[in-house]
């Protein structure tokens, strides 16, 4: 027999899988955390870049396009890890899902022998 923790889980997961497989699902679903993760390195650049030029200049060493370049990079690297941290959590509740309903079946089939 299944939990009522485990039921309520699979029934969220047969109405919701087919939506949260999608890319642009997991992708927007992502985001959010991905921000948390990206957005503090990609404000820190553009505040010194913005705020102490000559510093910025000095200390990196750089041409004014890497700056450019390091932006696009960081808006890449969010863009990563919100898809492939929503394609994990999918394919962690698609095995959790498998794994409650052949539970669920050895179950059913437990009660017919009997």
């Amino acid at each position: 027999m299944i939990s009522e923790k485990d039921s309520a889980f699979l029934l969220y997961w047969e109405t919701n899988r087919e939506i949260e497989k999608s890319f642009m699902s997991k992708l927007t679903r992502g985001i959010p955390m991905a921000l948390l993760f990206g957005l503090p390195i990609i404000l820190f650049v553009v505040v010194i870049r913005i705020f102490l030029p000559d510093w910025y200049m000095k200390i990196s060493a750089t041409s004014p396009g890497m700056f450019l370049t390091a932006v696009i990079a960081m808006i890449g690297v969010v863009l990563f890890y919100a898809y492939f941290r929503m394609q994990y959590k999918w394919e962690m509740n698609e095995q959790l899902y498998k794994e409650i309903k052949s539970k669920q079946n050895k179950s059913i089939n437990k009660t017919n022998i009997h």
